[in-house]
């Protein structure tokens, strides 16, 4: 597609300027780019190593069951020895969402600061496509472990095991202090989520990045998103879910990160062409993703959302 910019001034301050992002082919086009660019990517990289681990992830019930209905040396060391290279990935998800929160802040200084989003999202595209690669990644990695309670049956089961395990010769990896914060990360429904709307408060209550820099450079992400989709920029329905789950994320990060949230009548998202995108696309299913915009949200029920936002979600 190469590097296409356009703007065009629109009367309506909620739509993003009519820019192309180039999704497929960006590349860094200034050593300052190039260098937080091959930071994050560092991290980015392992992401679908995460996802197919996920995605393939099956869980140890049969192992558990057994173990709990009829209690024996012999089952409950099964269960145990089954159940420990299940933990180990389980760590691994944990882990990762670590480094999230170490290169997330690059993309947010480097997209969001100063007081002009389009222009510094624009002239950064492979930036930018990086900060939508953290979106998909995470609303992928959500949605997925929703539906997987073997996940969290799994690390319960490995929790109340530990201190019986420690009176034997059995190895103990992971012991107490890392099974609490992994116990309280795969508790949350939305792990991922949560982790980039923690890091981005925290980040913003100990550094000098603007919480409206933010809001004003995620709000514009959101809007180019939902254009590009709408103007049918793309035809590869793989890339069009991918600009959903970028505008998506962003909505989702504003709604925690803003003080009034996402919904809002005088939102900088035009969240009502947003939600309706999702409604209209059908190339893909888009149900998770309007569901991640009413169930991981926090200010859609406000009373200051209007009444048409609500319906569409209803």
């Amino acid at each position: 597609m190469g590097t296409w910019i356009s703007k065009l001034v629109s009367s309506d301050d909620r739509k993003g300027a009519d820019i192309i992002l180039d999704f497929e082919k960006a590349k860094p086009e200034s050593e300052e780019e190039r260098q937080v660019y091959e930071a994050v990517a560092a991290v980015l990289d392992k992401g679908p190593e995460v996802l197919d681990q996920l995605f393939n992830y099956t869980g140890c019930e049969e192992y558990i069951r057994k173990a709990i209905t009829t209690p024996s040396t012999e089952t409950e060391k099964s269960a145990w020895d089954a159940i420990l290279p299940s933990v180990d990935q389980l760590q691994k998800f944990y882990e990762f969402s670590l480094e999230l929160e170490q290169s997330f802040p690059k993309l947010l200084v480097a997209l969001c600061k100063g007081t002009d989003p389009t222009t510094t999202i624009s002239t950064q595209q492979a930036l930018a496509k990086q900060l939508a690669d953290v979106f998909d990644f995470v609303l992928r990695f959500d949605d997925s472990k929703m539906v997987n309670p073997a996940i969290q049956n799994d690390f319960s089961y490995y929790r109340r095991s530990l201190n019986r395990m420690k009176s034997t010769k059995n190895k103990i990896k992971i012991r107490d202090e890392l099974a609490n914060k992994m116990s309280l990360f795969f508790a949350y429904p939305t792990p991922m989520m949560r982790c980039l709307s923690e890091t981005t408060v925290k980040f913003l209550s100990q550094n000098n990045l603007s919480r409206d820099d933010v809001t004003n450079g995620l709000a514009q992400m959101a809007n180019i998103c939902q254009q590009m989709v709408e103007n049918k920029r793309f035809t590869s329905t793989q890339t069009n879910m991918f600009c959903l789950r970028a505008m998506t994320g962003c909505i989702i990060l504003v709604d925690h990160v803003h003080q009034s949230g996402s919904f809002y009548k005088k939102s900088p998202i035009n969240v009502k062409a947003c939600i309706t995108v999702l409604k209209n696309f059908l190339d893909s299913p888009t149900d998770g993703l309007l569901n991640a915009l009413r169930f991981t949200t926090i200010h859609l029920n406000d009373p200051d959302t209007p009444a048409n936002i609500k319906a569409l979600l209803a």
